[in-house]
C-alpha cells in the first residue's frame, strides 16, 4: 500500500488542514500586515523570529502573559497591549493575539463579573477589603480577579498544550515510523528487481 493512502498519511493531512483552519484568523509572519494596529508594526514584527515561533518557551511565555491579559479590565487595548508584552517576554504573537480573543462583546460580562467577584474574595480573604486604593474597591477587585484568573486559565492551557505536545510527537513518531517502513520495503522492492535483471 502506498504510504499516501495509509489510513495515518490521512489522519496527518486532515490534523493539518484543520491547524490552518484554526490559525486562519489570527495574525502570522505572512499575513500580519492585514491586521488594525498590528500592521503599523508589522515590519518590526517579521523581523522577530521568535513572535512566530511555536517553541515551548514561546508558547509557554505566551500562554502566561496572554491568559493574565486576556482577563485584566483593558479590553480595547487588548492587541496592542499583547504585540508590546510578546515583544517583551519574547513569546510567540499568535498565540497571544489568540487568547485575547476570549474576551469579546460576548463573553465580556460574564468574564468581568467572575473575576470581579473572584477579586473581591481574594481581597477579603488577604485583609485588605479596607484599604481600598483611590480607585476603588471595584477595579481593584477586577484587577486582582483578572491577574489570578488568567495564572488559573494559563495553568489549565498549559497543561492541554502539553498533553496535546505529547500527543503530536508520539503521532509524528508513528508515521516518520511508517514513512520509514514504507521507503525499506520500497527500496528491497528495487534490490529484488535489480537481482532478477542480473
Amino acid at each position: 500500500m502506498p504510504v499516501r493512502s495509509h489510513p495515518l498519511h490521512r489522519q496527518w493531512l486532515a490534523r493539518r488542514r484543520r491547524l490552518r483552519r484554526w490559525l486562519r484568523p489570527l495574525p502570522r509572519r505572512a499575513n500580519v500586515d492585514r491586521y488594525p494596529v498590528i500592521k503599523w508594526f508589522a515590519d518590526a514584527a517579521r523581523r522577530r523570529p521568535y513572535l512566530w515561533s511555536f517553541k515551548r518557551p514561546q508558547v509557554l511565555a505566551s500562554l502566561y502573559a496572554g491568559g493574565v491579559l486576556a482577563l485584566l479590565p483593558v479590553y480595547g487595548l487588548q492587541v496592542v497591549i499583547g504585540l508590546a508584552l510578546a515583544i517583551l517576554v519574547r513569546g510567540n504573537l499568535t498565540v497571544m493575539i489568540a487568547l485575547q480573543m476570549i474576551t469579546n462583546p460576548l463573553t465580556l460580562a460574564p468574564i468581568y463579573v467572575g473575576t470581579h467577584a473572584l477579586g473581591r474574595w481574594l481581597i477579603g480573604l488577604a485583609g485588605f477589603g479596607d484599604r481600598a486604593t483611590p480607585l476603588g474597591p471595584y477595579v481593584d477587585a477586577l484587577v486582582v480577579g483578572g491577574i489570578f484568573g488568567g495564572l488559573a486559565l494559563a495553568l489549565v492551557l498549559d497543561l492541554s498544550w502539553r498533553a496535546l505536545a505529547w500527543e503530536a510527537r508520539r503521532f509524528r513518531g508513528q508515521r516518520q515510523a511508517l514513512h520509514e517502513r514504507f521507503d525499506y520495503r520500497h527500496h528491497r522492492r528495487e534490490d529484488d528487481g535489480s537481482a532478477h535483471g542480473r
